[in-house]
């Protein structure tokens, strides 16, 4: 899809979806060597990553998939992307940045712009043993979500990844014996409000709350 310059400036005010994307062999190419590149090579360390700047940071040669010391023109930028699935504008130059953004938005391709105006952004991740937080006010004030994500990593105490064990552990078992996904969804939904399972796994106490949840259900282990 081609996105002219109005749709580029607009992009910003559209409602966006927060996604996660599975790495796959998908291409990111990332122009910028320092700092912001970095974080943006470490958010999206997995990925066939290819960093182009005149001087990159040792820290991202050793995740990116190929770096490539030239210095960036934006005339060049077009056949630099080609294949690619996003563009990462991240160098220190703002009017340098805004030129990838749009070359990228012209060529159909998603991008994020560490000057803002692009359609993807990288939120702050809240990562735990079983599950992850991602929170963003869609570039609006960028330093809320790290603060959220600091409240939100001392609430989740261990008892929430012991809720992951036990939901894991019942899931498998409700499969055979509850029929229908209404009721499967129900009984887990009682289980995560019980207030009996939430002591027992506060307490540490998983085989306690293993027990309890298979009574409540009816359940055989």
């Amino acid at each position: 899809m081609i996105r002219n310059t109005e749709e580029c400036e607009n992009v910003e005010k559209n409602v966006m979806t927060p996604i996660f994307l599975s790495p796959r062999d998908r291409k990111i190419v990332i122009f910028g060597g320092g700092k912001v590149a970095l974080r943006k090579c470490m958010h999206f360390y997995g990925f066939r990553m290819i960093v182009v700047a005149d001087e990159v940071l040792p820290e991202i040669e050793g995740m990116a998939s190929e770096v490539v010391k030239r210095h960036i023109d934006p005339g060049s930028v077009e056949e630099m992307i080609v294949g690619s699935d996003i563009v990462i504008a991240a160098t220190n130059d703002k009017k340098l940045n805004d030129s990838i953004r749009d070359i990228a938005f012209r060529a159909g391709i998603a991008v994020n712009s560490a000057h803002g105006g692009g359609d993807v952004l990288i939120p702050s991740v809240l990562r735990k043993d079983k599950y992850t937080v991602a929170v963003s006010t869609e570039g609006k004030v960028p330093a809320f979500p790290p603060y959220i994500i600091n409240i939100l990593d001392d609430f989740l105490d261990e008892s929430y990844d012991l809720m992951m064990d036990l939901l894991i552990y019942l899931r498998a078992l409700i499969k055979v014996q509850i029929p229908t996904q209404t009721e499967r969804a129900k009984y887990l939904e009682i289980v995560l409000n019980d207030h009996n399972i939430w002591r027992d796994l506060r307490d540490g106490n998983l085989e306690s709350a293993k027990k309890y949840a298979l009574k409540i259900g009816g359940l055989k282990a």
